[in-house]
């Protein structure tokens, strides 16, 4: 598949703390690839930094090409078209995403508006395809509701309309399913995937859920500490697992067949931008390490084909 985004050293400090340490991600045209770890690992940040939507106080170095053309330090104008436009982001609280003041019906509008020139009728018209394209019932009259007259899950599928207003060739979708029950979170990302088949765009889930991610992804990029510690093929990955940070999250997950047995938890937390230690940041919570991993932060290597952990120990 041909390349869309690349990352390269991807760094991120707030206040003089890093936060990003280096982060190098592809992603290419169609596919769907998921980013997973504990809060606090960086995911939301890497795309939060690609799009330029951190606040002021950030510096951003490094590199985040799309189609060739850098984003990073790019004038606002080429931004706007970018946003919205050729990458869309859906977040995993759509109550605080949406305007409460506003009807839904226009915020998609807006979008409508400023990313393809559509405006009035056919404007109103297009907002309600996509209502009725996302799965939103009686479209017609949806358009006119304000969020909080909607449940969670509808005004999750107005976030997706609206970031599908644009076209995009790339959907982020952050933690998309957090906030909506089982139920709803199933036919959430039923549609996701129904979407992304139907208009060829590629696809970032951002999430903590291993299965989700399973389900969904065909690679999947292990985030801890501001890196990208481990990089594999879905399939590889969860049969594989090179990093013992990914061998941890594994094991906390119960298993839906087989006997029962103690999941088994990963002592201590992610730690701090301030507060990173010298050698590998997972260092202080993993079974396994040696003396090398105090002294230096493993680069990210080969372990088969496809697959890379950043491990002393891995392959």
């Amino acid at each position: 598949m041909a390349g869309l985004v690349s990352i390269r050293n991807l760094r991120v400090r707030f206040d003089g703390n890093e936060a990003l340490r280096g982060v190098d991600f592809d992603v290419a045209r169609g596919e769907a690839v998921g980013l997973v770890g504990e809060s606090g690992c960086g995911k939301s940040v890497t795309w939060l930094a690609a799009l330029g939507l951190l606040p002021g106080k950030a510096t951003i170095t490094g590199s985040v090409m799309l189609d060739g053309h850098e984003l990073l330090g790019a004038p606002a104008s080429q931004l706007d078209h970018v946003r919205g436009g050729r990458i869309a982001m859906i977040f995993q609280d759509p109550a605080s995403a949406l305007n409460p003041v506003h009807r839904v019906g226009r915020q998609v509008t807006e979008a409508l508006r400023l990313h393809r020139g559509m405006d009035g009728a056919a404007a109103r018209a297009e907002a309600r395809r996509l209502f009725d394209l996302v799965g939103i019932p009686d479209a017609g009259r949806r358009i006119e509701a304000y969020p909080h007259e909607m449940s969670g899950g509808q005004n999750q599928r107005v976030m997706i309309a609206m970031a599908l207003a644009g076209q995009p060739e790339l959907l982020i979708a952050d933690e998309p399913t957090t906030a909506l029950d089982a139920t709803i979170q199933a036919q959430i990302l039923d549609l996701l995937r129904r979407l992304q088949a139907e208009t060829g765009m590629a696809l970032v889930l951002i999430s903590h859920d291993l299965g989700v991610v399973a389900e969904m992804c065909t690679r999947v990029g292990v985030m801890y500490g501001g890196r990208i510690i481990e990089e594999a093929a879905e399939a590889d990955l969860f049969a594989r697992p090179g990093h013992p940070y990914t061998q941890g999250l594994l094991a906390a997950r119960p298993d839906m067949a087989g006997p029962r047995r103690r999941l088994e938890a990963i002592n201590g937390g992610v730690p701090e931008p301030w507060n990173f230690p010298p050698g590998c940041a997972f260092a202080p919570r993993c079974t396994v390490m040696t003396a090398a991993c105090d002294a230096e932060v493993p680069a990210l290597h080969t372990i088969a084909t496809g697959h890379r952990a950043a491990c002393w120990r891995a392959g």
